[in-house]
């Protein structure tokens, strides 16, 4: 009778990768970038363990997204007073905070929960093209 794997902590590798976001869907850079801080692309995923890697992605103010989004998405949050409910829509947002709507795409797509927030962690997100991480060595992808 076989037994099902899981990895060890001490097992799992952990690589680096760069993603250009220049002239990419919103979208489908967030999912490539889910899967990969997840670790489904490896073989040795565990649904329980932080099996991912860690990802970059450079120019996010230069994302692109598809249909009528720009006028019609809209994020909001709330502070939970009377009143208090905040919205802004996706070409204010990218015009003034271009890192936290990729790292909202990519957070949504993630697990909940303690994981969910190790896994986020790993997520790295710059509006140019300049980034501190040189020295991770990071592998580059296209989506």
């Amino acid at each position: 009778m076989q037994k099902t794997y899981y990895p060890a902590k001490s097992e799992i590798k952990h690589k680096w990768y760069l993603i250009d976001a220049q002239d990419e869907i919103l979208g489908r850079l967030a999912a490539r970038a889910a899967v990969i801080l997840r670790g489904k692309h490896k073989a040795i995923y565990a649904p329980h363990l932080d099996t991912g890697d860690g990802v970059i992605i450079i120019n996010a103010a230069k994302v692109k997204v598809t249909g009528r989004k720009l006028k019609e998405k809209v994020y909001r949050r709330y502070s939970g007073y009377p009143g208090g409910l905040k919205e802004v829509n996706l070409e204010t947002m990218l015009s003034k905070k271009p890192e936290t709507v990729i790292k909202l795409a990519v957070s949504r797509m993630l697990p909940s929960g303690p994981l969910g927030s190790g896994i986020l962690k790993k997520l790295k997100v710059y509006a140019g093209d300049k980034h501190p991480h040189v020295s991770q060595q990071p592998e580059v992808i296209k989506v």
